[in-house]
């Protein structure tokens, strides 16, 4: 007999909306100390200044405001746990825009209010069940919400990485969802039961074909902190120097990750 398919993971939206709102207000907060020096720093993403990486984390907010200005789809046809896979065919154009708001826009601090007024505006007036077409495919508003703690706490990660001292903090429950869905979309990825992926304290799941685990002790475990996911997730930290620097403990010949990461771009 079959497993029984798991229920997708439930998230709440307003603990959901206050976590973005909450890594957002951290940005900004850093943005308001950075110098035009430090603005024009580069970052790890290519050739995207620090500038123009500011600008791009205004989109995170913007993007909820572009989608519900779409006809709304007739159905749902997407899964919050593709999302991450639909978004990697999307980087030039993302890059592109990123230039263009940093040239349109030389007050972040001020971009960036406009950015999140817009975004409580449209939370505000429309219910959760709201249909959005996004590049994963028609998902309720209250789950494309979700993705906007990826956003986040990737682009907090990338400017801390490239402003020394800088030190964004990460809003607990933001970080929590960024992990979760990150883990969901490996399990989505390479679907079964005989590898248990750990990231404590936010993410349990079971995923690689095999021989499904039981009970005691899984014979292949994977653990990494929610950072270290994170960074292999999205590509700013290679499988085998996360394993090499002791990031990450794998056991069990069906432990290694590294075909499977990242999972965007």
């Amino acid at each position: 007999m079959p497993p029984a398919r798991k229920r997708p993971r439930a998230y709440d939206p307003a603990r959901t909306r206050a976590a973005v709102l909450a890594q957002f207000g951290n940005v900004q907060a850093a943005v308001r100390t950075l110098t035009p020096e430090q603005l024009a720093l580069p970052t790890r993403l290519g050739d995207w200044t620090v500038r123009e990486l500011v600008a791009h984390v205004g989109t995170a907010l913007t993007a909820v405001d572009r989608l519900l200005g779409e006809p709304e789809p007739a159905r749902r046809d997407g899964r919050l746990p593709d999302w991450p896979f639909a978004i990697a065919a999307d980087s030039d154009a993302i890059a592109g825009t990123a230039r263009r708001l940093a040239a349109e826009h030389p007050d972040l601090d001020a971009h960036l209010a406009e950015a999140e007024r817009r975004f409580t505006d449209r939370l505000d007036a429309h219910p959760g069940s709201r249909l959005l077409p996004t590049s994963a495919g028609a998902l309720p508003l209250a789950d494309y919400v979700v993705t906007r703690t990826v956003e986040l706490v990737v682009h907090t990660d990338d400017l801390n990485a490239t402003v020394p001292g800088l030190d964004i903090p990460y809003d607990r429950q933001a970080l929590a969802a960024a992990t979760r869905l990150l883990a969901d979309a490996l399990a989505a990825k390479a679907p079964g039961g005989s590898t248990e992926v750990r990231i404590p304290p936010y993410a349990v799941v079971q995923c690689v074909e095999g021989p499904r685990h039981t009970r005691g002790t899984p014979p292949n475990v994977v653990e990494t902190d929610p950072l270290t996911w994170v960074r292999m997730a999205t590509g700013r930290l290679a499988w085998k120097d996360a394993v090499a620097g002791a990031k990450v403990s794998a056991s069990g010949e069906r432990a290694d990750l590294g075909e499977l990461l990242p999972l965007l771009g």
